[in-house]
C-alpha cells in the first residue's frame, strides 16, 4: 500500500498532467478549425480538376492514352504512398494508416506483387521501417507550421513521377486519413497511378449531356500537362485532409486523457483520505489506550 506522501506526490503529478492535456486539447481545437476550413476549400478544386481530367480521358483512345492514364500494362510492383503525421499524442491516427498499409503489403505479397513504400510524415516512417525498412524508397517530412504549401505536394509528385519514369513501379496507391469530423477520420486508399476515379462521399459533377468541346491544344497535350498536375492536386488534398484529421484526433485524445486524469485523481484522493482517516483513528486509539493504562 502506498504511503500518504507517495499518494500526495501522485495526485500532484496527475494534476500537472491534466493541465498539460487540457492545454493541448485547446490548442488542437483552435488548429482544427483552420485545418478543416483549408481541407473543405480544397475539395471543390480537386473535384473540378478530377472532372476535367475525366472528361479529357474519355476522348482519348486507349492505345493513345499516356502511361499515367492507361498504366504500364504490367502489375509487378506497387508503390504505397503512406501519409501520416510528424507528431504523436493523437490516438490511433497514425497507427491506423500504418495497419492499412501493412494489410495492403500482405495482400500484394499473396498475389506475388512487389510492394514499395514512400512515406510522408515521421510517424509512419518510424513505424514502417521497423518491419518493412527494405521496402521504403522515399521519405519526406511535412513542413513545420500551420500551412501545407502546394509546393510540398508538387515535390512529392515529382519524386513519384521520377520513380514511375524509371520503371520503379507499375501502380501507386495513396493511404491517408480522410477527415469526416472531429471524432471520426476514415482511413482511405486511393489509386493515383494509373489514374482512377477517387471514392468520395460527395456526388461527382457530370458533364453536360450532348455537349461538344473543342480543345486547343489537343487532348494528348492537355492530358500530358494535366495528369501530373492532377497528381499533385490529389496529393495536396490528402495532405490537407490528413492535417485536419490529425488535429481532430489529437483534440479527442487529449479530451479523453483529461477525463481519465480527473477519474484517477478522484480515486487517488479517495484512497488518500481513507488512509489518512485510518492513521488518525489509529493515533486516537493509541492515545486513549495509553491514558487508560495510566
Amino acid at each position: 500500500m502506498s504511503s500518504l506522501k507517495e499518494l500526495r506526490t501522485r495526485i500532484s503529478s496527475v494534476r500537472s498532467t491534466r493541465k498539460i492535456t487540457q492545454a493541448m486539447k485547446m490548442v488542437a481545437a483552435s488548429k482544427l478549425r483552420r485545418a478543416q476550413e483549408r481541407a473543405e476549400r480544397a475539395r471543390p478544386y480537386a473535384a473540378g480538376m478530377e472532372a476535367m481530367v475525366a472528361r479529357l480521358a474519355g476522348t482519348v483512345a486507349p492505345e493513345d492514352a499516356p502511361a499515367l492514364l492507361a498504366g504500364t500494362g504490367r502489375n509487378q510492383a506497387c508503390l504505397l504512398l503512406v501519409i501520416t503525421a510528424d507528431r504523436g499524442l493523437c490516438g490511433a491516427f497514425n497507427s491506423s494508416v500504418v495497419r492499412a498499409a501493412r494489410r495492403k503489403i500482405a495482400a500484394l505479397a499473396e498475389d506475388s506483387i512487389e510492394a514499395k513504400i514512400f512515406c510522408v510524415g515521421r510517424k509512419g516512417y518510424d513505424l514502417l521501417r521497423r518491419t518493412h525498412g527494405q521496402r521504403i524508397v522515399g521519405h519526406r517530412l511535412l513542413p513545420p507550421g500551420r500551412d501545407l504549401p502546394f509546393a510540398e505536394a508538387e515535390a512529392v509528385a515529382e519524386e513519384i513521377l521520377g520513380l514511375f519514369a524509371d520503371d520503379g513501379f507499375d501502380t501507386c496507391t495513396m493511404h491517408y486519413n480522410r477527415f469526416r469530423s472531429a471524432m471520426s477520420q476514415v482511413v482511405t486508399e486511393t489509386q493515383i497511378i494509373p489514374r482512377a476515379a477517387p471514392e468520395s462521399d460527395e456526388p461527382a459533377a457530370e458533364p453536360d449531356a450532348g455537349a461538344l468541346h473543342e480543345f486547343e491544344p489537343g487532348e494528348d497535350e492537355l492530358l500530358a500537362d494535366l495528369l501530373p498536375r492532377n497528381l499533385a492536386v490529389q496529393i495536396h488534398g490528402a495532405f490537407l485532409e490528413s492535417a485536419a484529421g490529425e488535429q481532430g484526433a489529437r483534440m479527442t485524445a487529449m479530451e479523453n486523457a483529461t477525463r481519465n486524469a480527473g477519474d484517477m485523481i478522484g480515486r487517488l484522493e479517495l484512497s488518500y483520505n481513507r488512509q489518512r482517516q485510518a492513521a488518525i483513528t489509529k493515533e486516537l486509539i493509541e492515545i486513549i489506550s495509553g491514558s487508560e493504562a495510566l
